[in-house]
């Protein structure tokens, strides 16, 4: 097992205690309202459709800013590169089953390269997530507030996060 698989198995190990625990152990419960109620809970309270866009705004701003510097972005470029060469050259081979399986075992070697090298970033923000989560399920319980008046707080999130993730990667040209 390489060193990006063992970090991500740490991290994810962690995060599911984390998210279990939440309701038995007070501490962690409490601590993420003590810090986002005030917060990310006024925001929402305002408006809770533009509390969640600056929500999602700040939060992939600042996972992108983590991606960013704590990877070796030109390593990630080049990897990025070679597979798209690779897919140019497969499309190539479509007709060539045999041709085809080598590229594709080819194209399997990048995984653990970029799993190394994307996997250091989730140890800064996995933790934070879990937790942002945890406490957006509090916050949310027994409402029937809906995100852009159609759909709920955790689907809007989840859009606005890949389209903030789209935004700040292309802003910040990170890989």
């Amino acid at each position: 097992m390489n060193k990006g698989m063992r970090i991500m198995l740490i991290v994810l190990g962690i995060s599911l205690l984390v998210g279990l625990f939440w309701n038995s152990v007070p501490l962690i419960k409490q601590t993420a309202h003590a810090v986002l109620d005030p917060t990310a809970g006024r925001l929402l309270t305002n408006n809770v459709t533009v509390g969640l866009i600056t929500i999602a705004v700040l939060v992939m701003f600042i996972i992108t800013l983590l991606q960013k510097y704590t990877t070796d972005q030109n390593e990630l470029r080049k990897i990025k590169q070679e597979q798209k060469l690779l897919q140019e050259e497969m499309k190539k081979y479509k007709d060539h089953p045999e041709k085809l399986m080598q590229l594709q075992k080819k194209s399997l070697e990048f995984l653990p390269k970029t799993m190394d090298i994307t996997m250091k970033p989730s140890m800064y923000t996995a933790i934070p997530m879990i937790l942002l989560f945890r406490w957006f399920n509090d916050y949310f319980t027994g409402t029937s507030v809906k995100v852009f008046g159609f759909m709920s707080w955790f689907w809007g999130f989840f859009i606005l996060m890949i389209v903030m993730s789209i935004v700040w990667r292309k802003v910040l040209k990170a890989a």
